[in-house]
């Protein structure tokens, strides 16, 4: 089985494949879960200038579109690129992009199989919603981290109750636990116990009942620390004046702001609990990458939360905006923790390479029998 898998978004200008590679993780651990499984694949991404490597198994190429103005043009562009090799399936990822992942397959062969990958895609405005439905219609298959993030598009009119829908987490992580007090060590952080925040300082990740939860839950558990790491912090002056405002908060949060990716593993391993109050989330690569260490989740009851946890079957799920329901899971995760084996176990099982490039290989086979009439 020979799929392509595309990446419409175009590429930094002047930036290699390698590099790409290293800025843009998740193109690769796609494509190279998927191969893992057994499956030929080529990664084609959009650029301004042409490039090829081979690297664990996966072709990728960036494609040159300069010059190309139209969806149409993009997808001769697109499928020239691939110099007449016979293609099973397309694998597009982000669902803004269906015009262009119907050209390219409309340039390579009629009828050929064209499978979407979520990537946190918000229904179309109003006007646009006629014909992205046409093209769904025709798509055979549709990928999100847990199906339930799909009612937006079907109540939008934008997909067909019909649409056959894959529930498939939206990477992987590298992550591997380690041991706490050398981390602890290299770190600074403590805590009985110690929680991590990683995520942005906005409305949609809700600090601000975080920390309220973490005020109520101090009256329990006074040896409670929280560290955060953020990158992009658009209420950092919010957050400090409610953790100042907050004598139960005093001495208790450290912003640590902006740490390298390397760091944030570090910290996960160091960490007894992770923390989030997402509101919303495509996947939520940072409680992933922590459930990769080990560390027991205290998350937000949300699709994407439910399906990394196996619905909380590790850790704890808190309703959105409840800060006496995250003390009393925090208290709870704190007092009833997963080992680090457990959470660990269920990464492998779940959310591991191996796990998810085996999600998709069924996906794929899927597809092709729906095209021949093996499934009914």
């Amino acid at each position: 089985m020979h799929v392509v898998q595309i990446n419409f978004l175009p590429a930094p200008l002047g930036l290699g494949l390698a590099a790409l590679l290293e800025r843009w993780p998740s193109l690769a651990d796609i494509a190279e879960l998927v191969a893992g499984a057994g499956v030929r694949v080529t990664v084609l991404q959009a650029a301004a200038h042409a490039e090829r490597l081979m690297r664990a198994g996966v072709d990728y190429r960036l494609v040159d579109l300069r010059g190309t103005w139209t969806a149409q043009g993009r997808g001769r562009r697109f499928a020239d690129a691939l110099d007449g090799g016979a293609v099973d399936l397309l694998h597009a990822h982000s669902l803004a992009y269906a015009d262009d992942a119907f050209a390219v397959a409309g340039n390579l062969a009629p009828g050929l199989p064209l499978v979407f990958q979520d990537h946190a895609d918000r229904p179309p405005r109003w006007w646009r919603r006629p014909r992205h439905r046409r093209r769904f219609a025709a798509a055979a298959g549709v990928a999100f981290t847990a199906v339930e993030l799909a009612r937006p598009f079907v109540a939008a009119g934008v997909f067909d109750p019909a649409t056959r829908l894959f529930a498939i987490p939206e990477s992987s992580s590298r992550f591997t636990p380690g041991d706490r007090a050398r981390a602890r060590a290299a770190t600074g952080v403590h805590g009985r116990p110690c929680a991590l925040w990683v995520g942005r300082l906005n409305r949609g990740k809700d600090p601000l009942t975080v920390l309220d939860g973490v005020a109520l839950a101090a009256e329990r558990m006074p040896g409670l620390q929280l560290w955060c790491a953020f990158g992009e912090a658009p209420m950092l002056a919010e957050v400090r004046a409610h953790i100042d405002a907050d004598r139960r908060l005093a001495g208790r949060v450290h912003l640590l702001g902006k740490v390298t990716h390397a760091q944030v593993e570090t910290l996960m391993r160091a960490a007894d609990l992770f923390v989030s109050g997402s509101r919303a989330e495509g996947s939520g690569y940072a409680a992933m990458e922590a459930i990769a260490c080990g560390l027991g989740p205290v998350l937000t009851d949300i699709p994407a939360f439910r399906a990394l946890t196996g619905n909380g079957r590790i850790g704890r799920l808190w309703p959105c905006g409840d800060a006496p329901a995250l003390a009393a899971a925090l208290v709870e995760a704190a007092a009833n923790r997963p080992s680090l084996q457990q959470v660990r176990a269920h990464f492998d099982e779940t959310l591991s390479f191996r796990a998810v490039g085996r999600l998709w290989a069924e996906a794929y086979a899927r597809v092709l029998d729906d095209r021949h009439g093996s499934v009914p």
